[in-house]
């Protein structure tokens, strides 16, 4: 169980890429401090644990009430993963126009921590795991995200700008092999 709980973190953690969210939370904290800054990466992280333990307990009878299969969830998880990692690796938005507004909710509300990716990829790790390795997993995944953007003004002085951006690229392709491997095991599913 606990292996799996590894897997399931290790996934789940590229998918969230806490990384990809460090300019964008200097942007939110600037000039601000210590417990400050503490309490906008709780806020972050938080508002991220709600959605993903929403979809975590709730995400599976929510889609059988709608009707859809878990092949399908697979398939569609898989592209809307493949679709992020590509964003990442190429550096730029491919489907969807930037949102101008509060860069606060953008990093809460775009998928830079619990987004698309990890709503689906959390109800296929219930699916296939059950729920306690994913429950376990969940825990140091949100604990890590916190202590990325907690420390992202260290991250960004020691990676540097091109740093950071050769990270969220690295993780991007790890991204896109994760959905080409869901996408796979959807459609051996459905046949």
């Amino acid at each position: 169980m606990l292996e799996e709980a590894g897997k399931i973190f290790l996934a789940l953690f590229v998918i969230m890429d806490p990384f990809a969210s460090i300019p964008i939370f200097l942007l939110v904290t600037k000039g601000l401090e210590g417990k400050k800054v503490d309490r906008a990466a709780g806020y972050a992280v938080g508002v991220a644990a709600l959605v993903l333990f929403f979809f975590l307990f709730l995400g599976e009878p929510l889609f059988r009430l709608l009707g859809i299969e878990f092949s399908s969830l697979r398939i569609g998880g898989g592209l809307v993963l493949g679709v992020l990692g590509m964003e990442l690796v190429l550096g730029r938005s491919l489907l969807r126009k930037e949102k101008k507004g509060s860069p606060a909710l953008s990093l809460i509300g775009t998928p830079m921590l619990t987004g698309p990716g990890v709503i689906v990829s959390t109800m296929i790790f219930v699916k296939s795991y059950g729920y306690l390795p994913v429950v376990l997993a969940s825990f140091p995944l949100l604990a890590s995200s916190w202590v990325v953007l907690r420390l992202s003004s260290f991250f960004s002085r020691v990676l540097g700008r091109e740093g950071v951006e050769i990270l969220s690229r690295v993780m991007g392709l790890l991204l896109v092999t994760i959905a080409v491997d869901l996408v796979m095991g959807g459609i051996e599913a459905a046949l």
